[in-house]
């Protein structure tokens, strides 16, 4: 059996709400109940569910980008703790590469695109020619070499989503992390940046978390699916199993909630 390169075990996060009177005792919320999650190397796994669900807090716990309350989290066998400095945990760092919902928000506009995307070669200490690594990601994607020398602002939506790709492949980790990644592009961009992930993944061997509202996307891309619902994991298998025939009636109203055409 193939040993798990992500593995989260009873991963949970509960937030204390600050106290309206000093009469008053505090409040709690839980925004992820204690889930288990693997991932194994090159796999492709999809969460899904209603805004609210607890998926961005998963993904912050399983990016150690947050401190759970409860639970563990493992890389290629080896613990992962949020509560370390930022310096133990550059070897995360360096097989771990994430793109976020707005490419325009995640890119700072006064930084070219090629000291953008070089940023994580830089910061992780990473050996070599940086410019030549940033020329060959940026053709990896679909775009020129000489876009390392133009700003966020010259490209379209679809464009700076592939920046934002380069940057987070071009130290070569082992998983990418998308949350929305593909939510605020239209549908033909979108349909060109889903094909690109799939080539990606298959010429990189990259495993993918993908976050995503859209379940046409999931099951095109993954080849395992993660329902949440409140902050809990309600359903989970494989992509043709959860979406053609759904154990859970919250799965299967989700669902139906889909438009077809």
């Amino acid at each position: 059996m193939t040993e798990p390169l992500l593995h989260a075990q009873g991963l949970g996060r509960v937030y204390t709400n600050p106290r309206e009177s000093l009469f008053q005792r505090p409040s709690r919320t839980v925004a992820l109940h204690p889930s288990d999650l693997v991932v194994a190397p090159g796999e492709a796994v999809g969460i899904i569910g209603e805004s609210g669900s607890g998926k961005s807090t998963l993904v912050r716990l399983l990016l150690a980008l947050d401190t759970p309350s409860s639970g563990t989290v493992e890389f290629d066998g080896r613990p992962v703790s949020a509560a370390a400095s930022a310096r133990s945990l550059h070897w995360f760092r360096r097989q771990t590469g994430v793109v976020f919902q707005d490419p325009y928000a995640s890119l700072d506009p006064r930084m070219s695109v090629g000291r953008i995307v070089a940023e994580p070669l830089s910061a992780l200490g990473i050996e070599g020619d940086h410019r030549s690594k940033v020329r060959a990601v940026l053709r990896l994607v679909g775009l020129d070499a000489d876009a390392a020398e133009r700003f966020p602002h010259e490209f379209s939506g679809g464009q700076r989503q592939r920046i934002a790709l380069s940057r987070a492949i071009v130290h070569r980790p082992r998983l990418l992390v998308g949350d929305e990644p593909l939510s605020a592009l239209d549908v033909t961009v979108r349909a060109q940046i889903l094909e690109l992930l799939g080539g990606l993944r298959q010429e990189l061997g990259l495993a993918i978390v993908l976050v995503s509202h859209d379940i046409g996307v999931v099951q095109h891309l993954c080849d395992r699916v993660v329902v949440m619902r409140d902050g809990a994991i309600v359903e989970e298998g494989p992509v043709t199993k959860v979406l053609s025939r759904p154990s859970h009636p919250y799965t299967t109203q989700l669902l139906a909630s889909v438009p077809r055409l």
